[in-house]
Order: C-alpha cells, then sequence, then structure tokens
C-alpha cells in the first residue's frame, strides 16, 4: 500500500455584525427656526442607517459584481463559471475565500462605514493564475474603510460595498448552517474511509453509504487511538465530496435536526475543513 499524507489547514476567517440607526439631530441650529401661526413644525428627519434585520455572521456572501469609480466592471472579480469570490463573518474577523489562498482581516463597524484592518493571507501557490491574481485585486479592493448596506430580507439579502477606491461590490446572501440549523452545532472529527459501503435504505435500494468514525484529539491536539465503531453514514457530509481511494479526517460540524422527515436521520453534518488525508490502495470494501 502507498501512502501519501498531508495535513491540510485553513484560516478560519470570519466577523461580526453591529448595525446602529442614526438618531435625528436635536441641535439648536435644527429647531431654532419657528414656523408661522398655525403651521404645523417641520419633522426633522434622520439619516438613513444600514439594515439592521440581517446579520452579517449569519450568511456566506457570494461576491456577484463589481465596478470600479467610473462604473466599468472589475474583469477580476466578476463570478464567472468556476471563479467566484465569498466574504464570511465570524467574531470580528473578515475572511476571503475563493481564490488561491484563504485571505482575513479583523475588521470593526462605525456607523454605515466596516473598518478594515490589514490582511493577511496563506502562500499557496496555484497553478491557475487567476485564482492568485484575484487573491491581490480582492485585498486591494478591500483596504481601509468600506460603506456598506444591506438590501433585502431573509433568506436572500444583498450586501452592498463602496470601498475606499469608490469601487462598488454586490453580493447576495446564503444562509450559513448554524442559521439554517438554528444553532452553533457541536464540533466533532470524522475519518471517513476511502470506498464507499453497501448499506441498507429503506426508500432507496443498492444505496452505498459512507463508512466512518469518530476521531478524538487531546489538549496537545495529539491524535487519541480512534476507539469508536465504524458505522455508515446515512445523510451525507454537505460539502465534502468523496473521491474512491482517498480517506479523510474532517472538521465537521454537527448539528441536531429539529422534528425530521420519517426515515430521515435527526443530525445533520457540515464540513468545515479536511485535517488529513490519505491515498490508499483501491479494494473492494466489505459491507458491514
Amino acid at each position: 500500500m502507498k501512502i501519501q499524507r498531508h495535513l491540510v489547514l485553513a484560516a478560519a476567517l470570519s466577523t461580526v455584525l453591529l448595525a446602529a440607526c442614526a438618531a435625528p439631530s436635536t441641535s439648536p441650529d435644527a429647531t431654532a427656526a419657528k414656523p408661522a401661526d398655525g403651521a404645523a413644525p417641520a419633522a426633522v428627519k434622520a439619516d438613513p442607517a444600514p439594515a439592521a434585520s440581517v446579520d452579517l455572521r449569519g450568511y456566506t456572501w457570494n461576491l456577484d459584481t463589481a465596478t470600479d469609480a467610473a462604473g466599468k466592471p472589475i474583469a477580476l472579480l466578476q463570478r464567472e463559471g468556476k471563479y467566484g469570490l465569498k466574504l464570511s463573518f465570524n467574531g470580528d474577523k473578515l475572511g476571503v475565500s475563493g481564490g488561491c489562498n484563504h485571505i482575513g482581516a479583523g475588521f470593526k463597524l462605525a456607523g454605515d462605514r466596516i473598518e478594515i484592518g490589514e490582511f493577511q493571507t496563506t502562500l499557496m501557490a496555484c497553478q491557475d493564475q487567476r485564482l492568485m491574481q484575484m487573491d491581490t485585486a480582492i485585498s486591494e479592493q478591500l483596504k481601509g474603510n468600506a460603506g456598506f448596506a444591506i438590501e433585502g430580507e431573509a433568506p436572500a439579502p444583498r450586501l452592498l460595498l463602496t470601498t475606499a477606491s469608490g469601487a462598488k461590490l454586490a453580493l447576495s446572501g446564503e444562509p450559513t448552517a448554524e442559521t439554517r440549523y438554528g444553532g452553533p452545532g457541536a464540533t466533532v472529527f470524522l475519518e471517513v474511509d476511502s470506498q464507499l459501503r453497501d448499506c441498507p435504505h429503506p426508500l432507496m435500494p443498492n444505496h452505498q453509504c459512507l463508512w466512518a468514525r469518530e476521531r478524538k484529539y487531546d489538549a496537545n491536539g495529539v491524535v487519541v487511538k480512534p476507539e469508536g465503531e465504524w458505522q455508515f453514514l446515512y445523510q451525507d457530509i454537505e460539502g465534502y465530496t468523496h473521491e474512491a481511494g482517498i480517506r479523510n479526517v474532517v472538521r465537521v460540524k454537527k448539528f441536531d435536526i429539529k422534528n425530521p422527515p420519517a426515515d430521515a436521520s435527526s443530525v445533520a453534518y457540515v464540513l468545515d475543513m479536511v485535517v488529513e488525508s490519505e491515498s490508499v490502495q483501491a479494494s473492494k470494501p466489505k459491507g458491514k
């Protein structure tokens, strides 16, 4: 058996939204002028504020279009086929994925503006040069302060960013797993076998399942000898693509499903990252 191992490290990069509404002016200049006798006093209008009903943390934002200050499309940032950048927000971190590397920066909100810190990136080199160019382009566009506004409501809001250079980015929101399942979920590690297994299913004859067992690590991050039993996963791991001959250890979020349909699983697994991969010699798997 020829074995090749590699670790894939990814920065979980993200950030948080706290939107505040602007209050009407109460300065003396705004109220000094008295209305004519019998006339109703003029209303003082508040400045528009960013939408507060949509939490940035609850969505992954897909960059759809980008135009420069002159209104011309920024070609490198346009969504096209397999190319597409995503922004994610978690805590006080802004993360960008979809290019060659994982990019992230700290950020905070100031009214209707986002103050974005200096970007940090992993240092992978990709054969596809466009992916690397996308990394550079989005990092340049998001430098400094950016104005923001949110249009629409859940489940399909849109985020509009105006960068320091005057570029305008339009992004569509996709609910995160935490939003869809109504909670943070539990982090678990699963070892997924290199081959699918024939498994009994009440509705799908000749069905094949992932064959997996739980993995655990000690406080120092050293793997503990597996004790869990191998078992079928009757549901898919969202975001995970099985490849025959490749054994993976994955970090996933495990969510409880409230009121699942009949004959459906009461839990859902969502891929967080692939921790370890191993290429193994293909062999005919045996059922349980």
